[in-house]
Formats: C-alpha cells, structure tokens, sequence
C-alpha cells in the first residue's frame, strides 16, 4: 500500500481534504499521473490526496499470483475475489466509515459531468480498476456501490477510466482550480456546450476576434456566448440540444 502525499510519507488520518482511492494492481500508472499538473499542485496544497493500493499486496498466494481461470470456461483469466476484497477493506478500515466504491466498466452507467458533481460531495470515493476479463462477481455485489464506464468501448485496464473521472472530479473540489468561476461557465454546466473563446491577437491568419467580444458590453457578450452555446451544441451534440430544448419548454 502506498501513500503519495506532498512528497512524503504521511497517516491517512492525518488527511483534512477529499480523499482518491485507486485500487490497481499497477500503481505506477496512476501516481506518476495523477501528481502533475494541477491535480499534483493540488495535491501538494493539501485540497485533495491520493492513496494507491497495490491488490497484488493482498494476495495470499506466494506467487503473487491474484487471478485465475473463470468457471465454466471461456478465455481469459478473471481476477480473484480475496485480494481484492482485503484490499478494499484495508481502506474501509483506515478511513473508519463506509466509502462510496466505484468500478471501473464498461458495464457501467456512462459518466457525466453531473455525476461528477454528485460524486465531489463526498469526503472519499475508492476507484476498483479491473484487469484480464474483469472481476469475480461475488466480490463487486459485496463492496461496489457504482458501476461506471466513460464510453462504449472496452480498454485493457481500469486505470485510464478512473483517472479521466478523478480528474473531472478533483477539478470541482474548493481550491483545486486557480479560478473557482471557470468550473461554472464550461461545457455541460447548463446542458449545453461551451461557446467559442479566443485571445489575443485580435487578428490571426486573416481571422478577426468577433467584435462582440471586444465592445465591454457585458450583457451583449453574454447573449452572444449564449447564442453560440446553443448553436454548437445544436450542430455537435443534437442529443444534449434536444435535452435542452425540452428542459426549457417546461420553465
């Protein structure tokens, strides 16, 4: 088990901000990512902590060994229940509460941003990474509260799923953005796409700035970026532009 916080070695009880669990049989796919950019600053700034868990730690077999072939055939190997639940309870004690689990699957609702939102209410969330043809099953109905995937299509392991969602997860806790307004004003916050931005130099390859942008007029800005939310989502996402239409009949 391994506890990667502000460049040293620190107790879980010690923690005064929302907690990621990975469990992963490869935690170097998650540490040497998830402490750049701004999740690392944040990390470092203590609004957010990150605690890989190495399953193989937990295994029972001398070998290292923690997946074996699935009853009643078929290919591939199937990782084994006990490592990961011993691994999974290890969190449960440090913590001394019930956390929300999430398994990464593409069997899984497909993750948006307002589940994301929901999720960066907890305290702590545990992300379980899957391998080979994925996890025995009486494990996931004993400790997985969600199944969540991030698209219809399959990947060779967890850890990308539960980055992506880590990341859009972390983004909106208190602190972690330079800019909290900037979490407000993106994509999917209204149900509807972002509208086009654009900074200096007013004029790039024959490409002149809108003049909206330059007035001052804030209420006319306003309306402009309202206008090409609309309009983007409309051509891009006519699904989220249906959403939207309907939602607003309604008010």
């Amino acid at each position: 088990m391994s506890i990667f916080y502000q460049d040293c070695w620190i107790e879980p009880k010690r923690w005064n901000c929302m907690r990621f669990h990975i469990l992963t049989l490869f935690p170097e796919m998650t540490d040497s990512c998830l402490n750049a950019s701004i999740l690392g600053r944040a990390a470092r700034n203590g609004c957010i902590s990150f605690h890989t868990v190495n399953i193989r730690d937990y295994t029972e077999n001398k070998h290292k060994k923690v997946d074996d072939y699935t009853y009643g055939g078929g290919a591939g190997m199937l990782m084994q229940a006990q490592p990961v639940y011993d691994a999974w309870k290890s969190v449960q004690d440090e913590e001394g509460k019930s956390v929300r689990t999430i398994y990464v699957t593409p069997q899984g609702r497909t993750f948006t941003q307002e589940m994301a939102e929901d999720m960066a209410r907890e305290d702590s969330l545990i992300f379980l990474c899957g391998h080979y043809e994925g996890i025995d099953e009486r494990v996931l109905e004993e400790v997985v509260t969600d199944h969540i995937s991030i698209g219809d299509y399959v990947l060779t392991g967890g850890e990308l799923p539960a980055m992506v969602m880590i990341d859009a997860i972390a983004r909106l806790v208190p602190g972690v953005l330079h800019n909290e307004n900037s979490a407000e004003t993106e994509s999917f916050q209204n149900g509807l796409l972002e509208y086009p931005q654009y900074s200096r130099p007013p004029l790039w390859h024959g490409k002149e700035v809108p003049e909206v942008l330059l007035s001052g007029n804030h209420k006319k800005i306003e309306d402009w970026r309202l206008e090409q939310s609309i309009r983007r989502t409309r051509e891009r996402r006519p699904d989220l532009y249906e959403l939207y239409i309907k939602k607003n009949l309604q008010i």
